[in-house]
């Protein structure tokens, strides 16, 4: 009994291993996945609509494209983001803070896999 309490009570701490700028990185993340994941599928059926020549689908698909880009909200919180990330990672691409990476890899797969 004692052993799973103790088990139960060491789950959570790898979430508060992380730094706050990697918290906030992966809130913002979360906050705009619906929207990755629409450009996600956006920029497939764009190279599709190119491969099969439907002009007139394509072009939809990127009037699509420039609009979600083109929101002020996604914009901001896609600038909070580039700023977060440069927080995170030193100037050579390697995070400052050992857990940041693990956390924000971690998520950032689940929601690709949400997106499929």
């Amino acid at each position: 009994m004692r052993r799973l309490l103790l088990c139960l009570l060491l789950v959570p701490l790898p979430a508060l291993a992380i730094t706050p700028e990697a918290q906030e990185f992966i809130e913002v993340t979360a906050r705009l996945e619906p929207v990755q994941c629409e450009k996600r599928k956006l920029r497939r059926a764009i190279v599709l609509a190119e491969v099969e020549g439907r002009a007139a689908n394509l072009r939809k698909l990127r009037e699509r494209f420039e609009q979600i880009n083109t929101d002020p909200q996604t914009a901001r919180l896609e600038k909070r983001l580039a700023v977060l990330e440069a927080r995170v990672l030193d100037g050579r691409g390697r995070p400052r803070h050992p857990g940041d990476l693990d956390a924000i890899s971690l998520q950032q797969r689940q929601a690709f896999y949400r997106c499929e």
